[in-house]
């Protein structure tokens, strides 16, 4: 495997950790602005939507660009974001920052998937998007949970500063070790005529309701464990770092299936992560809960390198624009899955709902996979016939 795709996926720990650790952050950040904490909240959705209509965006603008010197650029805008956010005294202006570091952090994941499938051989890209989507598990993991203790011990601004410097790290890392590479004589025309392949939308409807699926629950682990199966509160950081191991796990084994089997990687990775829901579902026994959760993780992110490899196969030659949507599609995901999850709830299902909802996710998920397979099989017969 290429150094240069560690190196992305080091960029991608620093976006990954800026992404999710508001999460962690939203007390002490309401408190220090004045806001109440629905309001702090929305920071984390204007990241999500800035990330759903910032890839496709950058991917369009900077399509003609050299790919390396993109990458130093938009790492450079998100350093920057992190730096006026920090020194922010009101919340409009760190809603803001918050919207451009999405920008740049979309920007830089269509790129960076574009430069991974230009640097890795064809028969190792699965491989080649787990090291680079390992980053974010390697956030979740480490990334999050740091920045989490930074705000509550020191401040949230000393959390923006450490990503800030993490950030300026992956900046030298790139300088030093990504080599330039360019899509070849790419058109903007061209590109766009991705969005009339069949097959693409149904590779980002899998995505995004696969993502919908994930998050519909895991947002709302904590409460679910605690709540419905009686797992003592002190418990949950390190259930939710199992989610991060069993994640590691998952994406690592996911990126040496896909390459072989992608199909059969996604399949198989559903029926266990629907198994995993359904006896989040139905337990109230904390151990077998946490269990679950463990299988969960192994479940979700092994399936995140076949989801991205089916995408830019059924791309062929849009790299670019390519990566952008499928960014925009785990954000679509990662979007709706938290509202639905949220809806249940509201409605007074109890918190097992949301692992019910995400039973549901994942049914359309393997019916829009099954779906895309059946379109596949015809497209490799006319082939065989030509």
């Amino acid at each position: 495997m290429p150094l240069a795709v560690f190196v992305l996926g080091l960029s991608v720990f620093a976006l990954g950790t800026s992404e999710f650790m508001i999460t962690g952050l939203l007390p002490g950040m309401a408190a220090d602005l004045h806001v109440s904490i629905p309001d702090a909240g929305l920071l984390i959705s204007a990241f999500a939507i800035g990330m759903v209509v910032g890839a496709p965006l950058l991917a369009i603008g900077t399509l003609r660009l050299p790919r390396r010197r993109t990458l130093l650029a938009l790492l450079g805008v998100f350093a920057v974001a992190h730096v006026v956010g920090a020194l922010a005294e009101g919340y409009a202006l760190l809603f803001a920052t918050r919207v451009i570091a999405a920008f740049a952090c979309a920007g830089f994941w269509a790129v960076a998937l574009a430069t991974t499938i230009a640097l890795v051989p064809a028969e190792r890209r699965g491989r080649g998007m787990a090291v680079l989507v390992g980053g974010l598990t390697v956030a979740n993991i480490a990334g999050v949970p740091a920045g989490t203790f930074l705000g509550q011990h020191a401040g949230w601004r000393t959390a923006f500063w450490a990503v800030t410097a993490v950030t300026l790290v992956a900046v030298a890392g790139v300088a030093l070790l990504v080599p330039e590479t360019t899509g070849g004589p790419l058109s903007l025309r061209g590109e766009l005529r991705l969005y009339r392949r069949g097959r693409v939308w149904l590779a980002l409807g899998v995505i995004a309701l696969c993502q919908a699926m994930i998050f519909a629950a895991f947002s709302y682990l904590a409460p679910l464990l605690t709540e419905t199966d009686g797992l003592p509160g002190e418990w949950v950081p390190g259930v939710l770092a199992l989610f991060g191991v069993g994640a590691l796990i998952g994406i690592s084994a996911g990126g040496r299936l896909a390459d072989r089997r992608p199909f059969a990687t996604l399949y198989g990775c559903l029926a266990l992560a629907l198994a995993a829901l359904l006896v989040l579902a139905l337990t109230t026994d904390a151990l077998v809960a946490v269990a679950a959760v463990l299988v969960f993780g192994v479940a979700a992110f092994g399936a995140n390198p076949a989801l991205n490899l089916r995408a830019f196969q059924a791309a062929g030659d849009a790299p670019t624009l390519v990566g952008a949507s499928t960014t925009s599609a785990f954000n679509v995901g990662n979007t709706a899955g938290p509202w639905l999850g949220g809806v249940a709830i509201d409605a007074g299902f109890g918190f097992p709902s949301v692992a019910w909802t995400g039973i549901a996710l994942g049914v359309a998920t393997l019916a829009a996979l099954t779906v895309a397979a059946v379109v596949q099989r015809g497209d490799d017969r006319e082939l065989v016939t030509v």
